[in-house]
C-alpha cells in the first residue's frame, strides 16, 4: 500500500509517494512565480497552482509507474498542504476566480492594521484567537479587499484558501481545516475552534465569506473526481485527505509531535514552530491548531518573511545566459566558506518584505550594513546567511523569555537544510544543535503521513518518528558563539536605531 502527498508552494509544487513505512519511491515537482505589482505586494492567480500540482502529480506518478511498471501498486489517499494564503481566493457562486490571491508575503494592509490596533482591544482579540493584528494575517487582507476593491468584495462568495482550491478541483467540495482557518488569524475562535461571530463583528467581516465546513486535517475531504483523474493520472474515487498550512505540515515532516520538540522549516521564508497544549499563545508569535490532534495540540510559529529569498534574490543578481540560480547560489556558498565568521564586519537585516516575528512591522526595510572596499560578495552572501540565523534566535528568545521550554535540539527542513555551512551557521548563532532530515523532503511526507492517518493505514500519530531518520548532530562552535553573541546585539540595535527611518523610506515608496 502507498500513500501520495502534494505540497502546493510559494514558488512551486512537490509531490511523493511513499509506502506505508515512509519510505518515498517516487517524486515529482514544478516551479512557478508570485506577481510583486508594488512594493510590499504579493499575489499569485490559482491557475499557476492547479497546473504546477498537475505537472508535479504527473511527473510523480510517472516515476512510481516506470518504478513498478505492470504491478498492481495501491496507493491509498492524497493529501495537500500549501501555502499560507493570506485572504484567501475570492470566488463568486460557481467558483470563478475574481482577483488574485493576496497571499502571506503581501503587507499593503497598513491601514486596515492600524485601524485594528486603534479600535480593537488587545486583549480581547488574543483571548480568542490566539493572535493579534499585522497585515500578515488574512483577515486584514480581507479588509483591504472590503475597502479598497467594493465590487469584488460585493461579488465574493467565498475566500477559499490555495490548498483548498485545489481539492476543490480534484473533488468538487468545498471545505477547509482547523489549521488554515486558524491561520488566518482575527476571525477564528482557537479554543471552540469554529469562526468567531464577535470578533467577525468588530472588524466588520462576513462570516458567509468564509468557508462553511471546517474540519481535521486526517478528514476525507472528498474523491478524484473524473476531470481530475484525466488530469494528472491519478485514479478516479481516490480518497482526498484535507491537510493543512505548509508549515504544521512541515513540522510533522520533521518529526515533531511531543511538547517540547521545535523545528525550522526555511524555504521562501522562515516557520519555526513548537506544540503545546494552548498556553503559549502570544501577540509576538503566530498559533493555530496543529495538523494531529486539532482539539488539543496548537502549534505556534515564529517567522521571517524572506529568509530563504534574501540569498536567493542576491544569487539571482549573478546569473547570466549561461547559469542558473542554483549555480551562482552554490558558487557564492563555496566562496563564503572562507569568511570569518561574523562577514568582516557586515551585518544584514533580512527584512525584504517587511517582518513578521516578532518584530511585526510591514515597513521594515532590508539593510546591507558596515560595507567598506574590502568587502566582496562573498562577504554579502555569507552575512545574508548569518542574517537568517540571527532573525530565527530572534524568534526563539522571545519565545524562551515567554516561558517555552524547548529541547535542545532544533530539527530543520527546506531549501536551507541543503547547505550543511548554514546549519552550521544557525547552530553558532542561535546555540542549539540542529539536525536534518535525510532526503529532506519537508511538508509533502507529513502530508502522506496524513494521507495514512484518515485511511485507517497508520493507527499511532507517533509512527512519525519511524518515518523520520536524522543525518546526525551538529553542536554550535562555543567560539564562534562568543563572536555572534556581539553581533546579535548589533543586530537588534541596528533595527532599533533605523525602524523610524525605514517607516519614512516606506510611506514614501509604497
Amino acid at each position: 500500500m502507498y500513500l501520495m502527498g502534494l505540497d502546493i508552494g510559494t514558488t512551486g509544487a512537490k509531490a511523493v509517494i511513499t509506502d506505508e513505512k515512509g519510505k518515498v519511491v517516487s517524486k515529482g515537482n514544478s516551479s512557478y512565480g508570485v506577481l510583486t505589482p508594488k512594493n510590499s505586494w504579493a499575489e499569485q492567480w490559482p491557475d499557476v497552482w492547479v497546473e504546477g500540482s498537475v505537472l508535479a502529480v504527473k511527473a510523480c506518478m510517472e516515476e512510481f509507474t516506470q518504478l513498478y511498471g505492470g504491478e498492481k501498486r495501491e496507493i491509498c489517499a492524497i493529501a495537500v498542504s500549501g501555502l499560507y494564503g493570506g485572504s484567501g481566493i475570492p470566488v463568486d457562486k460557481e467558483m470563478k476566480v475574481l482577483r488574485p490571491c493576496i497571499i502571506w508575503m503581501d503587507r499593503r494592509a497598513r491601514t486596515e492594521t492600524r485601524w485594528v490596533k486603534e479600535n480593537v482591544n488587545r486583549e480581547f482579540l488574543l483571548e480568542i484567537t490566539g493572535n493579534y493584528a499585522d497585515s500578515y494575517y488574512g483577515f486584514t487582507k480581507m479588509m483591504w479587499i472590503r475597502n479598497n476593491e467594493p465590487e469584488i468584495w460585493r461579488r465574493t462568495y467565498k475566500f477559499v484558501t490555495p490548498k483548498d482550491y485545489m481539492i476543490f478541483q480534484m473533488t468538487g467540495n468545498e471545505a477547509t481545516d482547523y489549521s488554515s482557518a486558524g491561520n488566518i488569524g482575527g476571525v477564528f475562535d482557537i479554543r471552540k475552534k469554529n469562526w468567531s461571530d464577535e470578533t467577525i463583528n468588530v472588524l466588520g467581516l462576513s462570516k458567509e465569506k468564509l468557508p462553511e465546513r471546517i474540519m481535521s486535517s486526517t478528514d476525507i475531504a472528498g474523491e478524484i473526481n473524473a476531470s481530475f483523474a484525466r488530469l494528472s493520472g491519478l485514479p478516479a474515487g481516490l480518497p482526498v485527505i484535507s491537510g493543512g498550512i505548509d508549515a504544521p505540515v512541515a513540522q510533522l515532516s520533521g518529526g515533531a509531535v511531543n511538547r517540547k520538540e521545535h523545528v525550522a522549516m526555511v524555504g521562501t521564508s522562515m516557520c519555526w514552530g513548537f506544540l503545546h497544549d494552548g498556553e503559549h499563545v502570544s501577540p509576538g508569535l503566530v498559533s493555530f491548531p496543529y495538523v494531529l490532534d486539532p482539539e488539543n495540540t496548537v502549534y505556534t510559529f515564529g517567522g521571517g518573511a524572506t529568509s530563504g529569498a534574501v540569498p536567493d534574490w542576491f544569487a539571482k543578481q549573478f546569473e547570466s545566459e549561461n547559469s542558473s540560480k542554483k549555480s551562482e547560489f552554490e558558487k557564492l556558498e563555496f566562496a563564503a566558506r572562507k569568511v570569518a565568521p561574523g562577514s568582516d564586519g557586515l551585518i544584514v537585516l533580512p527584512y525584504f518584505m517587511g517582518e513578521r516575528s516578532p518584530i511585526w512591522d510591514p515597513d521594515a526595510r532590508g539593510v546591507i550594513f558596515g560595507l567598506t572596499l574590502n568587502h566582496g560578495r562573498e562577504h554579502i552572501f555569507r552575512a545574508m546567511l548569518e542574517s537568517i540565523a540571527l532573525s530565527l534566535r530572534h524568534n526563539m528568545e522571545f519565545a524562551v523569555k515567554s516561558g517555552v521550554e524547548l529541547e535542545d535540539v532544533c530539527s530543520i527542513v527546506g531549501g536551507a537544510a541543503k547547505s550543511d555551512m548554514w546549519i552550521n551557521i544557525f547552530a553558532d548563532v542561535t546555540g542549539f544543535k540542529f539536525r536534518k532530515t535525510s532526503g529532506n523532503i519537508e511538508a509533502p511526507l507529513g502530508d502522506a503521513f496524513l494521507a495514512g492517518i484518515g485511511t485507517g493505514v497508520i493507527e499511532d500519530a507517533s509512527e512519525i518518528k519511524k518515518w523520520v531518520e536524522y543525518e546526525g548532530i551538529i553542536e554550535p562552535d562555543c567560539q564562534n558563539k562568543r563572536i555572534y553573541d556581539e553581533i546579535y546585539s548589533m543586530y537588534e540595535e541596528l533595527y532599533e536605531n533605523n525602524k523610524e527611518t525605514m517607516k519614512k523610506i516606506s510611506n514614501k515608496y509604497i
